[in-house]
């Protein structure tokens, strides 16, 4: 007899009920065997072909632990049976870990039945359900829950949970010390009656913004804490489905302080701690808004150190920085609290007053300025006294706007250093018409060396001694078809100002330096050109890589070329024009100091920088024939200078008298009016040859 016909009598004569059979056929997620008294198969469904793999073919017949019982489990099962079996024991429904067709584990929930049949023989029907999904399921569950505790444990964060009322339902906190109250205290309790009165209003404004846009939101708020103030940044979270806020809150303390040096960074000095000129302006718009709603004067002042550079070059920055501390502390102490005082930059300083009713509130407020700083400074065991210069802008009388209040004051203390410094000067309508013309001046100068409205005159330089013409010096006119003739020294500080005296000082050199090639061919004579330069072209870095192509492309010697500067190009103390000093003497190109006499330490500048020519001031010249002092002083400049090895030139030369006193103080060489005027090129070339 075959395993076949066994499996068929087996069926036949424990089955007990056929309906039921049906069922279970019906139903594929669902894993339900049959089992007689020797655990043999007499039933498979189609649920358990889908779980363990066997087709009912291969199951029935064949014994439980031979198909999907594990090595480990068999005993403990086949006793198990035995005991239902001959003992009424039943086996209790459990979780379960068998296996299928090809070895592999599968989690199931098998629940137990035992039937008897008709013929009085048991049988057992297994009803597996897979729990692999739910297994799977559980394990992304409790992986999740441990990833989530790792990374609250990580977070420095605080979260809370709470009803839409504010009511803190739970909270997780990876530090305690980060709580404002103790956990016993604010579970069960609304977030209002936990926290400062201010602070609970912006929970509780927020959380209605939050339930009211169905949106998260954020807000900044601070608390007092045992260790300090402290930071906090809320995001407010909504839990719809659940009625519910997530409410998660980040110490932001570090970031606050940051973020607030960064802040005074941006708008405060960083030596005198005093508003900059960004925060001073933006106060002074603020301050015109308040002043016109309420029909009220301000006042803007301009104030400026006098002769400060002075003392910082003399006695170096360090003293500088201290005086400049001082300064501002002084500035602050005339003022009332509701005034700003601000540095806008080097040793300018503003002074803005508000709600002013009368000329005299700002008239005061300025003596008493001026008052302050008459007492002198302590510093580094030295006394040092320095004055203030005070420009004074109105508003609404001067101006509308803050840049116009400014400008006003600010021309206002160019009048008060005109006066003598250490007073102040109110703006007038007077000034206003200067600064209208300092606009006209600088809107007409743009776009006039494309209008080619800019030419180069030349003054003659002479030799004392030979009465020959050694070179000349390069003038700028300017001819304007609006403003007509403008004079250089109305221009000139204008174009330094704007910067336009980049570009244009290029043009003089190089029309300069053009005329020089055709002189010199034209005369067969080697000339001298001397070529004025401004502190501003210092900053141009291509200047001197400009002058050396042109030397080169017109064949003209370096030692051809005279550079003039003055001591305010020194003044400065620019590393940069340090730097670019010792390239042009490197480069043989002439150095001479302009305007000798006017400045304030010109015979340190002699010492320090290798000038081959010093030019006397014709402030100097004017009066040698009659004035004994100048005299003696222009003889003593041109003995220091050639002790030096200096060549002299003297300027402003308008008389024989003059000349022939020059040529006994051995003077090398002169210009002025007694020789010629400046002359366009053309003339010049006429001039140097009826010279020959």
């Amino acid at each position: 007899m075959n395993s076949k016909t066994v499996v068929n009598m087996l069926t036949h004569q424990y089955a007990i009920n056929d309906p039921l059979h049906q069922l279970f056929d019906a139903v594929n997620v669902i894993s339900v065997q049959g089992y007689d008294q020797e655990r043999r198969v007499i039933y498979w469904n189609q649920g358990s072909e889908l779980l363990y793999g066997y087709t009912e073919e291969e199951a029935k017949g064949k014994k439980l632990e031979d198909l999907i019982i594990p090595e480990p489990m068999r005993e403990g099962v086949i006793a198990a049976h035995s005991d239902w079996v001959k003992h009424g024991i039943e086996i209790p429904a459990s979780e379960a870990i068998l296996r299928d067709k090809s070895g592999k584990d599968i989690i199931v929930f098998s629940s137990h039945v035992m039937f008897t049949n008709q013929h009085n023989i048991k049988q057992m029907y297994c009803i597996d359900i897979d729990l692999s999904d739910v297994k799977q399921a559980q394990a992304q569950a409790i992986f999740k829950d441990h990833m989530l505790e790792t990374i609250f444990g990580a977070i420095p964060d605080l979260f809370f949970l709470m009803e839409e009322c504010g009511t803190i339902i739970d909270y997780h906190a990876s530090d305690d010390e980060h709580l404002y109250a103790s956990p016993e205290q604010f579970i069960g309790n609304n977030m209002a009656d936990v926290l400062p009165e201010e602070v609970a209003s912006k929970f509780q404004s927020h959380i209605a913004k939050a339930l009211q846009q169905k949106t998260m939101v954020s807000f900044e708020y601070a608390l007092t804490m045992p260790h300090g103030v402290v930071y906090f940044e809320a995001r407010i979270g909504l839990l719809s489905e659940y009625h519910q806020v997530m409410l998660i809150i980040r110490d932001i303390t570090e970031q606050y302080k940051s973020a607030e040096v960064i802040r005074h960074q941006a708008y405060f000095d960083s030596l005198t701690s005093l508003p900059n000129r960004f925060l001073a302006l933006d106060r002074l718009s603020q301050i015109l808004i308040e002043a016109q709603r309420s029909n009220e004067k301000a006042a803007v002042f301009f104030l400026d150190l006098d002769d400060f550079k002075k003392v910082n070059d003399s006695l170096g920055h360090e003293v500088g920085d201290k005086l400049l501390i001082e300064s501002a502390k002084r500035l602050q102490q005339v003022l009332r609290k509701e005034d700003t005082v601000g540095r806008l930059g080097g040793d300018e300083f503003i002074v803005l007053l508000r709600g002013l009713t009368e000329h005299h509130n700002a008239l005061v407020i300025a003596e008493n300025l001026l008052k302050t700083f008459r007492k002198p400074f302590e510093v580094d065991g030295r006394e040092l006294v320095l004055t203030l210069s005070i420009g004074i802008a109105i508003y609404p009388k001067n101006g509308n706007c803050a840049s116009d209040l400014l400008r006003c004051a600010d021309t206002a203390m160019y009048q008060a250093k005109a006066l003598g410094r250490n007073t102040y000067s109110f703006f007038t309508k007077e000034m206003n018409i200067i600064m209208q013309r300092r606009f006209e001046i600088e809107g007409q100068m743009r776009g006039a060396l494309e209008r080619n409205e800019f030419e180069l005159y030349y003054q003659p330089q002479v030799d004392v001694k030979k009465g020959h013409i050694i070179g000349a010096e390069a003038l700028l006119r300017w001819n304007n078809p609006v403003l007509g003739n403008v004079t250089p020294e109305e221009f000139i500080p204008i174009a330094e100002n704007s910067g336009l005296i980049v570009p244009i000082g290029r043009f003089v050199i190089k029309q300069a330096l053009w005329f020089l090639h055709l002189w010199q061919n034209t005369e067969q004579k080697k000339y001298t050109m001397a070529v004025n330069l401004s502190p501003r072209q210092f900053r141009d870095t291509e200047l001197l890589n400009f002058i050396k192509n042109i030397l080169k492309d017109k064949q003209i010697d370096t030692d051809s070329l005279e550079l003039e500067i003055t001591e305010g190009v020194l003044m400065t103390g620019q590393s940069f024009i340090h730097d670019a000093i010792v390239e042009i003497n490197a480069l043989g190109i002439k150095l001479s100091m302009d305007d000798f006499g006017t400045g304030y330490s010109s015979l340190s500048y002699l010492r320090q920088y290798p000038f081959d020519v010093l030019k006397i001031d014709r402030s100097f010249i004017n009066c040698i024939t009659e004035n004994k002092p100048d005299c003696d002083l222009v003889k003593a400049t041109i003995a220091m200078s050639h002790s030096l090895g200096l060549k002299v030139v003297a300027e402003g030369v308008e008389t024989k008298e003059q000349l022939l006193l020059l040529n006994d103080l051995n003077c090398d060489f002169v210009q002025g009016y007694y020789f010629s005027k400046p002359l366009p090129a053309k003339q010049l070339l006429e001039l140097s040859a009826a010279h020959k």
